[in-house]
């Protein structure tokens, strides 16, 4: 019964949260990827976009939102939105972007993915947007049946570049209507 989780909570990050968020946005992504790629490649991704200051300019960004999940008191992942001119790329109209979802992995399991999309949606719903969609790397199998089973379906790819390698995210939308 450790495993067992009893409360969890959902907060929006602010600046004084910058340097906790810079720590779990580099850690969450070195567990979920740094087995698949080179050192390099990956202290060249950290450099430019998980130190403090450009993490500064997304938080400050209109339209751009950082939210921590924390379970039991301890803080176990974190979810990034974009809403209008804030998201990467105009996929869809009328669409909210879910840019990051990351959780440790000694969380992962518990629902708390699920959590976030549920906690998109309910963003989306308040500023009344009809999608949500997001990029997912093609190797990432666990990540790719995780949305599709929450009814996200594939409409495309970008380039995702990590240090010199340039990978080819996939991406899903899900329609709120």
């Amino acid at each position: 019964m450790e495993d067992l989780i009893l409360e969890t909570n959902i907060k929006l990050v602010g600046l004084a949260d910058l340097t906790e968020l810079c720590n779990i946005s580099r850690e969450t992504f070195k567990d979920t990827f740094g087995d698949d790629n080179t050192d390099d490649d990956m202290q060249k991704y950290f450099y430019t976009a998980y130190n403090l200051e450009q993490l500064k300019s997304e938080m400050e960004k209109r339209g751009t939102s950082f939210w921590f999940l924390s379970a039991d008191g301890k803080l176990a992942g974190y979810l990034k939105i974009n809403i209008g001119h804030a998201q990467s790329e105009n996929v869809a109209p009328n669409a909210l972007e879910i840019e990051r979802i990351y959780i440790y992995k000694q969380y992962k399991h518990h629902g708390f993915g699920t959590l976030f999309i549920n906690h998109a949606q309910t963003i989306a719903d308040i500023a009344d947007k009809d999608k949500i969609w997001l990029g997912v790397w093609e190797h990432n199998e666990a990540a790719k049946h995780f949305y599709a089973k929450l009814g996200f379906k594939q409409i495309g790819d970008h380039v995702f570049q990590l240090g010199n390698d340039e990978q080819r995210d996939l991406v899903m939308i899900k329609s709120l209507v």
